[in-house]
């Protein structure tokens, strides 16, 4: 079991070096090109425009996996590496300074944010699948809203049938106050991803101090309808992460054909500033 473990960390580490080994290699270039007076700018400007279209072909390549054009997990990696690389090239590109013009403001602005999106992402997907082992049960994301209402039709039915047993109020008031705005949707969504168990805490011991105040039957229900609350945080936990890993890209993917379609136009406008000046 520990030697896939370190295979995979010898494999990390040695593109962790060779990465620095290409950041070091700009760095010396880049050194040598301000010395020299030479346009480094241009240079490291279309080297960076050509990493970006590069990492943006990543989610092509996902939508096509039948292609033979090596797997898409060796994809992801190179996308994460020539990402971080990206990153570097980046603030050469800048010469380690702020932009001034509006336009190009906004367009480092735009990289930062792909840039911040993209470390989130990885951070995500590696934090938050080792995460979802933690809860029992393995739910695909379509089915965590059918298995959702059939949690609160099983509660429904224990409510009525306490109704129709019994004469208190006690059961269905505090399931129309508490449980049925907890069942109806996902609840609790940022408390899951920090690993807070206050809220269903919480629930949990009202549903405690409850009992006290009902007769055996009812206390029966309520225990029942406790082993539903936990079913339901489960869920509640399963979706706030699979969530999460899900619609980052709804950030990451647009951000990047935005900063690509900027990009562009900063071409234009950079040689066309060139034809004037000269």
């Amino acid at each position: 079991m520990a030697r896939p473990v370190i295979k995979r960390t010898v494999r990390r580490i040695r593109k962790l070096l060779f990465l620095l080994a290409l950041t070091t290699l700009l760095l010396i270039a880049e050194a040598i090109g301000s010395t020299a007076l030479l346009k480094t700018g241009l240079a490291t400007g279309w080297l960076l425009l050509v990493l970006v279209v590069g990492l943006a072909l990543y989610n092509v390549r996902k939508k096509f996996p039948f292609l033979p054009l090596g797997s898409v997990a060796t994809w992801l990696q190179i996308h994460i590496y020539l990402g971080l690389l990206s990153g570097i090239l980046f603030l050469l590109h800048l010469q380690w300074q702020l932009p001034s013009g509006i336009f190009e403001i906004v367009l480092a602005l735009l990289y930062s944010a792909v840039f911040v999106s993209g470390l989130i992402g990885l951070v995500v997907s590696r934090v938050f699948a080792r995460r979802l082992s933690i809860r029992p049960g393995e739910f695909l994301f379509q089915r965590i809203s059918p298995k959702r209402h059939q949690l609160l039709n099983q509660v429904e039915r224990l409510v009525i049938q306490c109704m129709e047993t019994t004469e208190s109020t006690g059961v269905p008031e505090f399931y129309a106050r508490r449980l049925k705005p907890y069942f109806e949707r996902p609840r609790h969504f940022w408390h899951h991803l920090i690993l807070s168990n206050r809220p269903v805490s919480l629930l949990l011991s009202e549903l405690q101090l409850l009992e006290r105040y009902l007769n055996e039957s009812e206390r029966d229900v309520m225990r029942q309808i406790s082993e539903f609350v936990k079913q339901k945080d489960d869920l509640d936990y399963h979706f706030a992460h699979q969530a999460t890993l899900r619609y980052w890209l709804f950030a990451h993917v647009p951000l990047t054909y935005a900063l690509l379609s900027f990009a562009a136009i900063h071409v234009v406008l950079v040689y066309a500033f060139a034809g004037v000046m000269s």
